[in-house]
């Protein structure tokens, strides 16, 4: 184990030797080996093997440390000093030409020279992509299609995401996200995050820095393919979660959403008054009102001692919110004449009611049980409705698949506003931009989203790697179960600074 060890240490070495003489001054100049622009390997690169989604890992002693890409077979292997896993990789299959996946340099082995040639440039651009303002401007006034290396011809950000086993009820949140300008322009460029200073041994940040980088591969003008897989993204929401949230067991998509958006305000530096890119975009703010209800096996006049006391009078409080929960009415499924199960319908502002402030409901906890209603004092740029499909009872699971009935465009709230603040919001009317439904049962189902690309005006379907056009009119039929909704005031090339 310790000759193991040592002999890591010495790839490691051998590596940082290599590179600090390559980049020796020599009075002045740099020295360079007349081999670096003139390498004879470069048309063995076979471009349509290369993946950089995946974690960068050496395939055979599993670390982290000095991987390089076999840029022949597309495999990781570790260091590159005459011991090393890239170096007999070369040597035993002669393959010759490796990236060095975090200096982004290329090498030829087993020679062990840096390759210095501007046609490996498209290589590097998909390893690690960047954004120009003025590039991230453009994003949401045109509709270009792009061609892949492998041909298929794609639209930047609407691009399917590769499903590794169970994890289609994170990839539709991710989707949802990625399609919100101006959360997407934020992590495009990672100066804007990347000097957050965290606590030390602090890993939430992990999910701020995946997630950048999936929003720059799915915005990706010049990708090899037309799909892209969340693996590192989502290994991170398993160590960052501590496994509440798997690749490989299906979860709950408002359960993810909610603990992704709190998750990544926290890590971006945000507190309950500190502001983020989370909370600039989704952050609304509503009134409560709440009214403690005397336990019901109590004697009517014992009731009624109980009311007038201070107690049991009503009490408003304030509070913010990332996504407003619409609950939908408890509707029995009817049988036609011909035994044939009629699904309930019922119009999105009979649910937006319970934020009327006169609509009261019941709400009970362990001790005690309450009278509640609600009145909404601010809006946010995007608003998030989480219908609440699922009931868990103590031994199973129900869905409603009541289907909600919605306009996609000019949904104006101003009703649901207190007085005051019907004076100073000025916009309350809203358009949708992301629709996530869930069809089949309730633990079993499957998950696909519904997004509007803002630079053509269409509506796209993702479900994992299928990407197809779709009528607006046909979304309105769908189990919506999460929405997004753009306010008609905001800018979508507006960029977000924490």
């Amino acid at each position: 184990m310790v000759s193991v060890k040592r002999e890591r240490e010495t790839e490691v070495d051998d590596d940082d030797n290599e590179d600090e003489v390559e980049a020796k001054v020599g009075r002045g100049r740099v020295v360079e080996d007349r081999r670096s622009r003139h390498c004879p390997y470069l048309d063995t690169i076979n471009r349509s093997v290369l993946d950089f989604d995946f974690e960068k890992l050496c395939s055979i002693s599993l670390s982290h440390i000095n991987v390089y890409a076999c840029l022949i077979c597309g495999k990781y292997f570790q260091g590159r000093g005459l011991k090393s896993h890239a170096y007999t990789h070369s040597v035993q299959f002669t393959h010759h030409v490796f990236l060095n996946l975090h200096t982004l340099k290329f090498y030829c082995l087993p020679d062990n020279y840096e390759i210095i040639d501007s046609s490996l440039e498209d290589i590097t651009y998909v390893l690690k992509p960047t954004f120009t303002k003025q590039h991230i401007a453009g994003l949401d006034k045109q509709g270009k299609l792009y061609r892949a290396y492998d041909g298929t011809t794609y639209l930047p950000g609407i691009v399917g995401l590769n499903n590794i086993k169970a994890n289609d009820y994170a990839n539709v949140v991710l989707q949802a996200f990625s399609n919100v300008p101006p959360l997407r322009n934020y992590f495009l460029e990672e100066e804007n995050y990347i000097t957050i200073r965290r606590p030390p041994g602090d890993i939430m940040f992990l999910l701020v820095q995946r997630f950048g980088e999936l929003m720059r591969k799915l915005w990706n003008p010049r990708n090899f393919k037309a799909h892209v897989s969340p693996h590192e993204m989502l290994q991170a929401v398993v160590l960052c979660s501590k496994k509440n949230f798997q690749i490989t067991k299906q979860g709950d998509a408002v359960d993810f959403m909610t603990w992704f958006l709190n998750a990544l305000h926290g890590a971006l530096g945000g507190t309950k008054k500190k502001t983020s890119s989370i909370t600039k975009a989704f952050q609304g703010s509503m009134r409560i009102f709440s009214k403690k209800l005397p336990h019901p096996d109590l004697l009517p006049e014992e009731k009624e001692a109980l009311l007038v006391t201070e107690e049991y009078q009503e009490q408003m409080s304030e509070s913010t919110f990332l996504f407003l929960t619409l609950d939908l009415p408890t509707a029995p499924l009817y049988k036609d004449e011909k035994e044939q199960l009629i699904i309930p319908q019922v119009p999105l502002f009979n649910i937006l009611g319970k934020f009327n402030g006169n609509t009261e409901k019941e709400y009970k906890t362990y001790k005690e049980n309450f009278l509640k209603r609600f009145q909404l004092t601010k809006l946010p740029p995007y608003l998030i409705f989480c219908i609440k499909r699922f009931t868990k009872n103590n031994f199973f699971v129900e869905k409603n698949p009541t289907i909600v009935n919605f306009p996609i465009t000019n949904v104006d709230l101003r009703e649901y506003l207190t007085e005051e603040a019907q004076v100073t919001e000025k916009n309350t009317t809203y358009d949708l931009v992301a629709n996530v439904v869930h069809d089949g049962k309730p633990t079993e189902g499957a998950y696909r989203i519904h997004v509007l690309h803002h630079g053509t005006g269409k509506w796209y379907e993702m479900q994992d790697l299928q990407v197809t056009d779709i009528l607006p009119q046909m979304i309105t039929l769908s189990e919506a179960y999460i929405q997004i909704w753009k306010r008609k005031d905001v800018d979508t090339n507006n960029h977000m600074e924490v």
